[in-house]
């Protein structure tokens, strides 16, 4: 029985304690909030409080517990004091000595602005629950209300969270499930109210920037109505878009009733800049459905302690990666020329990333807490990123299931399925249930398919698949084909540093390491603006001489240039189609 059960279990003995969050921030200059928590009723010789160490659809440990600071505990209304102590890294204790009423007063250093963490300045507050504020092991299930306290009385706070009648900025959540799953925005937000389906909506927007809000907020309801038509309706009365226009961020993270978007604010007029925002705004809404209620039988239940592993966030996000291109075609917010230029992008990134011929994909799902956001030099060499492979892979899914049907089913039936089975319960699945669905819409056996691109590293046969739709993947040089050497240089103060080798490609036979200064080719000095041009000079197995310092040493290589490779791939319609592949195109993309 773990502490947690048997605190539980004692409570349930006697009246349920209750739980207030006050969130203050007197100095916003300072980046520090001030958290003070009242748990009433507590019977239990000592209180434990707990800080998650990450939050439900970023699956990395960020140990938030490390900008907590100046924690103090004494009995409520009283300045008695009650000592406390640090049992480990996210782990407080306090003696209550009998009081049954504690405050904790604490602070929690904000200055990192993502989707996923807190930022407070003179400009807003901005937290995410798991990121701010502690839970009580044993009352994770207890109602809790949070009342906010705004530095100016100009400053207005946007959550999804309800308000607690006859009190100014308090909130209840029902459970800290729902906490952590609402975040507060509090400032001088720009809030626009918009209608979809019957269901209120809101978008409420940060910072300062080239965006038009009605034009979003138009492209956005066409977005909505296009997934609401694909799931038969929405699963909320209201729904918060929570944006923040930055200098160049990029991000965002789904909730129930809200997302927390984060993009450049001047990454609006451009089109293909605009389009991707929209791409944006369509993946975490798609999250609504897929991961928020469709989820792993693993994520069924959150454990805010540790890692919570599954081999299947290639669906919960390379579906959604998938369906976040097509959304906004199927919407009329771009064309069909659009959609397949950004395909290209994505097949490109793919076919450019060694790491696929390395790790499987349901590897990459596991290995998510280790990997995807714990970059290195070797990286693109060793991973390949379930969002961009379980995007691929969804694709050749949703191709073989129209083309065996004739359009007549697609991979919209396996998720309109998942939601049957799944989702409006909220039942986690498995690994096999989530094939057996596929399988099952497919009508046809992909025990092979799900060996070969799921659990191994066999190549993508995009052709294949694509070919019935009249298109084709053709790899494309951009300028004139130069040798491969297999290097990527970044230039800093006159020094062109080697960022990252290609794992077996010439430079990684030789010897070459990332972190080398590139100085010269032949005995003359080189650049990384000027790499490209100097390889034109010479032919496919060639030898070349490399110098570099390595760890302050000059060190020659001797270098052999393998063939050129494309640096793009693009896909474009073959000639002359039949009637029955474009019909089948049109069914998948439209006219």
């Amino acid at each position: 029985m773990t502490e947690a059960t048997a605190i539980r279990n004692r409570i349930s003995s006697h009246t349920t304690p209750k739980i207030y969050y006050q969130v203050a921030m007197p100095q916003p200059k300072t980046h520090v909030f001030e958290v003070t928590l009242q748990v009433e009723g507590w019977q239990e010789p000592w209180l434990d409080l707990h800080m998650a160490v990450w939050t439900p659809g970023s699956y990395l440990v960020r140990e938030y517990a490390k900008q907590v600071q100046d924690l103090q505990a004494q009995v409520k209304g009283k300045e008695v004091v009650l000592s406390s102590c640090k049992k480990s890294k996210n782990h407080w204790r306090v003696k209550t000595e009998g009081n049954e009423n504690v405050t904790i007063f604490y602070r929690v250093f904000a200055n990192e602005l993502s989707v996923r963490t807190n930022h407070l300045d003179n400009t807003h507050g901005y937290f995410n629950g798991a990121a701010l504020l502690f839970f009580v092991p044993g009352l994770e299930q207890q109602p809790t209300q949070v009342e906010i306290i705004p530095p100016q009385s100009d400053w207005q706070v946007t959550t999804t969270l309800p308000k607690v009648k006859g009190n100014t900025n308090t909130f209840l959540a029902p459970n800290f499930d729902t906490l952590v799953d609402s975040p507060f925005e509090i400032g001088k937000q720009q809030i626009y109210d918009f209608e979809v389906l019957g269901k209120s909506h809101q978008l409420a927007i940060w910072g300062k920037g080239n965006i038009d809000a009605h034009k979003v907020i138009e492209d956005t309801k066409k977005i909505i109505e296009v997934e609401a038509n694909l799931y038969s309706g929405l699963p909320y009365e209201n729904y918060l878009f929570l944006l923040h226009l930055s200098a160049s961020g990029f991000g965002g993270l789904e909730h129930k009733e809200s997302c927390s978007l984060n993009y450049s604010r001047f990454g609006f007029r451009a089109k293909d800049k605009y389009d991707r925002f929209m791409q944006l705004v369509a993946h975490e809404f798609f999250h609504l459905w897929n991961v928020k209620r469709i989820r792993p039988y693993a994520l069924e239940k959150f454990d805010y302690e540790q890692e919570n592993y599954t081999t299947s966030l290639w669906f919960c996000e390379g579906v959604t990666s998938y369906y976040d291109l097509l959304i906004p075609l199927w919407a009329g917010v771009y064309d069909r020329k659009t959609y397949l230029a950004s395909l290209s992008k994505d097949i490109t990134r793919f076919l450019t990333t060694p790491g696929r011929k390395v790790q499987p994909l349901s590897e990459s799902s596991f290995d998510a807490w280790i990997k995807l956001y714990r970059r290195d030099a070797n990286s693109d060499n060793s991973q390949i990123s379930y969002y961009l492979k379980g995007e691929m892979v969804s694709l050749l899914l949703d191709l073989l299931i129209r083309t065996r049907h004739e359009n007549r089913k697609s991979l919209n039936d396996v998720m309109v399925l998942m939601w049957e089975k799944f989702g409006k319960d909220e039942v986690g699945f498995t690994p096999e249930q989530l094939r057996e669905v596929i399988t099952s819409v497919a009508d046809t056996d992909l025990t092979t398919f799900f060996d070969s691109y799921l659990d191994n590293i066999d190549e993508l046969p995009f052709d294949k698949y694509l070919e019935p739709f009249g298109l084709q993947i053709s790899g494309v040089n951009d300028k004139e084909p130069v040798p491969h050497l297999g290097i990527v240089l970044r230039e800093s103060k006159g020094l062109a540093t080697i960022k990252f080798v290609e794992i077996g490609s010439p430079a990684s036979l030789a010897g070459l390491d990332t972190g080398d200064e590139l100085l010269a080719i032949d005995g003359f000095k080189i650049t990384a603006e000027k790499l490209s041009d100097r390889l034109k000079d010479y032919q496919p197995g060639d030898s070349i001489n490399v110098s570099v310092f390595h760890g302050g040493e000059l060190i020659n290589y001797h270098v052999e240039l393998a063939k050129s490779i494309p640096n793009r791939y693009q896909v474009k319609p073959i000639k002359s189609p039949t009637k029955e592949q474009r019909k089948l195109l049109a069914g998948w993309l439209g006219e």
